[in-house]
């Protein structure tokens, strides 16, 4: 009884393929018996001619079902010519398709035989990923939630942020992830961010310490009378035309002093910012000193700035300016760029910034954007046309040409002051 009830899936499977296999040859025997009626209806051999009235062989029909019969063949027809039409071009999808495959499974192929036999039972997604160790797979994989479905999230797994542009560097990210887990990290930062710079932003998080710093002291703490700017820079706490200030050449009319913009809005009402590029932190420790709490992002290039500016008891984020802004919507009361933003960043991905900035600002928060650089001819046809798609309003502009390289340039600084509209 068992064997039979073993035997009963196969039995069945048996006739429906039989089934299925006699409707085949229904189908085609009728597509077959209307080919040839058409050919016979249609031939140029086929002269019919009636029979003589009156003789045995006659048979009388009514014109209407000849025309009726002619009319069904002719549509017949189309029907076949437009069914022919969809099969080529069914034909040629499946040939891409095959093409397709044959290029994956190559590239599988290939990849197939640098593995061991333990790896070569693995899923597809390690297949495909085989450059990639355990750890970048443990970064970069889905989790599942520990408490199932969640109604907040949509789902029941969790992806961890990793920038997209990071599986196009497989090599890299294998490399950034070499380490033994639990012990110090290599000692990396520089190709860290020249990773980051590439677009693999933000980093995978990693399980291994960073390298201590060499002989490291307490923090020395703030004087009871704050002033940031004399006590780690000894720099003025204005920026003024015509001099060399916290680092920067100044230049007469583009330069804006700090009061000056706190003027334009509501005393007490300029209290949280963020600085794009802010180097080593000037612009936020000038601000600190009117009570104004700023977050500077910055990249250390050619100098640890992130850790400068920690030292000078100041918030840094170690992230360039393709990232999106950490900040949530209509928070902000200032943002502020000096030189970073300029016309070495694509179009497209300058004017997404841009977008960015005004979304982080709250109604009637200022937009400082501080010395931007461009040729002449770039000026009027591109920046200004941006600016004013993104929506800011003009409180101020300022436009100097850059003499250093020559007039023939045609380079360009502008510095502006721009609100975020109350409506």
């Amino acid at each position: 009884m068992v064997n039979g009830v073993e035997d009963y899936p196969k039995k069945h499977v048996h006739q429906q393929q039989l089934h299925t296999k006699y409707k085949l040859k229904m189908f085609v025997l009728v597509i077959l018996t209307n080919l040839l009626t058409m050919y016979i209806f249609t031939s140029p051999s086929f002269n019919w001619k009636p029979f003589p009235l009156g003789s045995k062989n006659h048979i009388s029909l009514p014109l209407g079902d000849s025309t009726t019969l002619l009319d069904e063949l002719s549509a017949t027809k189309e029907q076949l010519a437009i069914s022919h039409s969809l099969i080529a071009e069914f034909h040629k999808k499946l040939n891409s398709t095959n093409l397709f495959v044959e290029a994956l499974l190559t590239e599988l192929r290939s990849r197939h035989e640098g593995l061991t036999e333990k790896e070569k039972g693995s899923d597809p997604m390690k297949l495909l990923n085989a450059a990639m160790s355990d750890e970048v797979m443990l970064v970069v994989g889905p989790h599942k939630l520990p408490l199932g479905y969640s109604p907040r999230m949509g789902s029941d797994e969790v992806y961890p942020p990793v920038g997209g542009a990071c599986l196009r560097y497989q090599k890299e990210l294998a490399q950034y992830m070499t380490y033994e887990v639990g012990r110090e990290c290599p000692v990396d930062d520089v190709f860290a961010q020249r990773l980051m710079l590439k677009g693999c932003e933000p980093l995978p998080r990693r399980r291994c310490h960073p390298k201590s710093p060499a002989n490291y002291v307490e923090p020395t703490p703030f004087p009871k009378k704050r002033h940031l700017a004399t006590s780690t820079a000894k720099t003025a706490s204005t920026w003024r035309a015509g001099r060399r200030v916290d680092g920067f050449s100044t230049m007469g009319g583009l330069d804006y002093g700090i009061d000056e913009v706190l003027k334009t809005r509501p005393q007490g009402t300029i209290r949280i910012g963020f600085d794009i590029g802010g180097g080593s932190g000037t612009f936020a420790a000038r601000m600190k000193e009117r009570n104004v709490t700023i977050i500077t992002s910055s990249m250390n290039l050619d100098g640890p700035f992130n850790s400068f500016i920690a030292s000078r008891g100041l918030i840094s984020i170690h992230v360039s300016v393709s990232q999106r802004l950490p900040f949530f919507e209509n928070t902000l009361d200032i943002v502020h760029s000096m030189h970073v933003l300029s016309n070495w960043i694509p179009d497209a991905m300058l004017e997404f910034t841009l977008y960015d900035i005004y979304r982080v600002l709250r109604p009637g928060g200022l937009f400082w954007l501080d010395r931007f650089f461009c040729l002449g001819s770039q000026l009027n046809q591109t920046y200004v046309p941006m600016l004013d798609r993104v929506g800011f309003r003009n409180l101020r502009w300022n436009a100097g040409m850059k003499l250093d390289r020559g007039i023939d340039k045609n380079e360009w600084y502008f510095s502006a002051l721009l609100e975020k509209p109350m409506t």
